[in-house]
Order: C-alpha cells, then structure tokens, then sequence
C-alpha cells in the first residue's frame, strides 16, 4: 500500500499500486478479484484514477509503428505526449490534438478525451483515434474503431478508464515545416471584447484566452486572447530559428520544491498577480514567434507547480455551456465568482465547435477552468456554481471533477444512463473497474 493522489493532491488515499510491463501480467492482475482503475501519469485533478486497486500504465509505453509518409503513429498507451513531441517535432510532426500540458499518457487522452486550442477546428483527441485495443476485465482484448466495435469505442472514448485498460492506439500526426507558432495577442477590456475576439478569430486554428477572474464591474471578464499558426519556415526571422527549424531551444524549467504555505494564496496575492499579468499586454495586437512549448505548455516549464496550492490541494472548476447562452452564463457565473472573493490565479477561457460524441465534455460553447484551493467556502461555492451551469445546459469536465455529485452528473451529461448501463453489462464478473470518482457520480456501485 501507498499513499497517491492525482494532479490536484485531493483526495489522497492509500492504495494498492503496480504496474505491468506485457499484455499478460496485465492479464495476471486482471484475474484478481475486486475494484481497479488505471493510472498514467496523474495530472487529471481529482479521483477519477483512483480506487483501491491501481494499475499503472507508464511502463507500457513503447512506439509500435510510423507510416512517414500518412504520419499514422501506433504507439501503447502509456507513452506520453511528451514523449511523441521529443522524437517527431524534429521529424516535422505534430500532435493533431493536445490540451496544456504534454506530461499525459496516451491512454489517459482518450478516457478523457482530451480537448484543446484548436477544438473549434479539430475536435478532441478521440476524433483522431483510428482504431485501439482496449483490455476487458476477463482479460480479453477488444480491437476497436469508429466502425469496428463501434459502440465499445463510443463508450471509451471519454469513458474515463470504466470500459477496460487502453494497451495502445493508432492516430495521424499533423505535418509542420518548424517547432514554431506564429501568434497573436490582443487585450480586450471586458467579457464582451474577449468573446467578440473569439468569434472574429474562427479562422484561426488556435485560440486560448486567459482571464481575470477578479474584475469586478465594467472591467469583468478582461482578458488577454492569444491565438496561433504553425508558423512556416518563411515566416521564422531569427537566424538560429531558421538554422534549425525543427529543433526549438529550450526554455528555462523551475521547480517548486516544496508546498507552499495556506496563507500565500489570499484574495490581495490573487489580486496582485492578475493585475499585473492582465497589464504586462499593452492595448492592441500583439505579433510573435514562439516555440510551441511556450504557446502550449507554458505550466510544464515549472515543475510541481500543483505544490503552489499547498497540502491542502485544489481543484480545477471546469464548464462549459452552450454557445447561444454563452454571454448571459458567463457574465452570470463570472460575477458570482468575483462575489465569492475566491478568484483563481489560472482562468482560462476557450470556444468549443461543434461536437457530438457519447460521453466526451465539449459541447458547441464556451468552456472556463478555474483552479481554486480546496476550502468549506469554496466546495459550497461550486453546489451554487453547479446550478447556474446546469441550469444553462452546461456540464463539468470529468477529467478536472474532484466532487460533482450523482444528481449533477445525470442532469447535464444526456447519456449517463445509457453509459451507466453499458459500464454495468462490461463489469459483469469478479474484477471490475471503477473509480473513487464513478461511485461518487453514480456510475459503478
């Protein structure tokens, strides 16, 4: 036994924690009865791969295959994004999909089915999955697609790890001429100029606005929006860029070693950073180029960074509600956040496109993530936030939930029922997987 957390450092629990390295000491511990969930690289926030039985899938983690010439990867699930970008940047591959960090193992992206700048053009990481093979609880291994076992694959994608253990998956890489993104910034003074930017910026294949949770009044919802290309290899300027335009220098990493104490984050802390990070953007558009780790993992250059928010832990609060109730909502929800006087140092603002999928997050709208440290104040903040997201047919994302109740679960996610169902019928035996978080919402017993 051992004690381990996810990303949020809440909960932590005690449990019983092993890896595998072959198919068949999966299978091994698989013929163990009882509760199990599998474990990559812990950086979703809350309890959703945690249970009392863990099996940790880093060390399943090699490259199976490349086409050079389609980009096509097949690769096992516990290979990190990271990891992808380490040996096929350099090659002139990208990701067709990463959220804003690189340290998620494969498996974990698709039972999140992760999303990011680039949703509104490219969807979420499951769109791009061809086909994977999943491990069921009686050990037998299902090969899936979007028309191969389709209904298993629906359910695993964004499934959260409850369908059986991913071993690997096969998806096209995006082709680029350079490790760098042309981008743009622009501050805007309010929620309506930020979510103007948004919808005058639908050309543009990333988009990502951070954003001041704290203004209060006419300034509420200011925000600073940065949006990117691939930037080409003529559009690099400096000479040591265009001199290796596959290889980016690498940044300054810092480390948090210790946690941080409870009084460091205080509202006149939080007030403090956001003023300055908000007024480091003079008015107007901004032009420049960037590594892509600066333009999407600015977080990953600062080692335990989740140590900030102390033994304490925190959570991440993230929504989304539908387009059409977008201004109305988050003007709503944003001034009830300012009230609370529990803003968040990290808020960030985003547009989903379209998106119709089983049991994944996005939704057509506009989707927010605040982390807030764990407090009796703030958990009684969320139940009033809860309510105003559903209320506008918005849902939380399952991969940042630490406690989302029942109740809230079946109101926003249409298919939870059916997804309950189908969990059930996949469970049936003596090994069974589930979560500290899936018994929470109702899905597993």
């Amino acid at each position: 036994m051992r004690k381990i957390a996810d990303w949020g450092n809440y909960p932590v629990i005690e449990a019983d924690v092993s890896g595998f390295d072959t198919t068949a000491q999966l299978q091994q511990k698989l013929e163990q009865p009882g509760d199990v969930i599998a474990f990559g690289n812990g950086r979703s926030y809350g309890d959703a791969s945690l249970q009392n039985k863990i099996l940790l899938t880093r060390r399943f983690n090699k490259f199976l295959s490349f086409n050079p010439s389609t980009g096509e990867l097949c690769c096992q699930a516990g290979v990190l994004l990271s990891e992808i970008l380490e040996v096929f940047v350099p090659k002139g591959w990208f990701l067709p999909v990463t959220p804003g960090t690189k340290l998620i193992t494969i498996g974990g992206a698709i039972a999140a089915d992760v999303h990011g700048k680039n949703h509104h053009v490219d969807g979420s990481f499951g769109q791009h999955i061809r086909s994977m093979d999943v491990m069921r609880n009686d050990g037998t291994v299902i090969t899936c697609s979007p028309s191969e076992h389709a209904e298993f694959f629906q359910v695993t994608v964004g499934g959260m790890g409850l369908s059986g253990i991913i071993l690997n998956a096969t998806f096209r890489l995006k082709k680029i001429e350079t490790a760098y993104i042309r981008e743009e910034s622009v501050r805007a003074e309010n929620l309506d100029e930020i979510m103007d930017g948004f919808e005058a910026s639908n050309d543009w294949t990333y988009s990502v606005a951070w954003i001041d949770c704290l203004a209060k009044g006419d300034a509420m919802g200011r925000s600073i929006l940065m949006r990117g290309e691939h930037a080409t290899a003529s559009d690099l300027v400096e000479q040591a860029h265009k001199d290796s335009p596959l290889i980016p220098k690498n940044g300054l990493q810092l480390g948090i070693p210790i946690n941080f104490p409870n009084f460091v984050l205080n509202p006149l802390s939080m007030k403090a950073f956001n003023f300055a990070y908000y007024n480091k953007t003079r008015p107007g558009t901004h032009k420049h180029i960037v590594d892509y780790n600066s333009f999407f993992y600015p977080l990953d250059a600062i080692n335990d960074w989740n140590r900030i928010y102390g033994k304490r832990g925190f959570t991440q609060y993230q929504f989304v509600i539908p387009k059409e109730a977008g201004r109305e909502g988050m003007r709503k929800i944003l001034k009830r956040i300012t009230e609370s006087g529990l803003g968040s140092f990290l808020a960030v603002l985003k547009l989903f496109g379209e998106q119709d999928s089983f049991m994944s997050f996005p939704i057509a709208g506009y989707t927010l993530a605040l982390d807030f440290p764990i407090s009796v104040k703030a958990m009684a903040l969320f139940k009033e936030l809860d309510a105003m997201v559903a209320d506008y047919g918005g849902r939380l994302y399952l991969a940042k939930d630490s406690r989302m109740d029942a109740a809230m679960f079946e109101r926003t996610y249409p298919n939870a029922d059916d997804f309950r169902q189908a969990i059930a019928m996949l469970n049936e035996g003596e090994t069974k997987f589930s979560s500290l978080q899936s018994k929470r919402i109702g899905i597993t017993s």
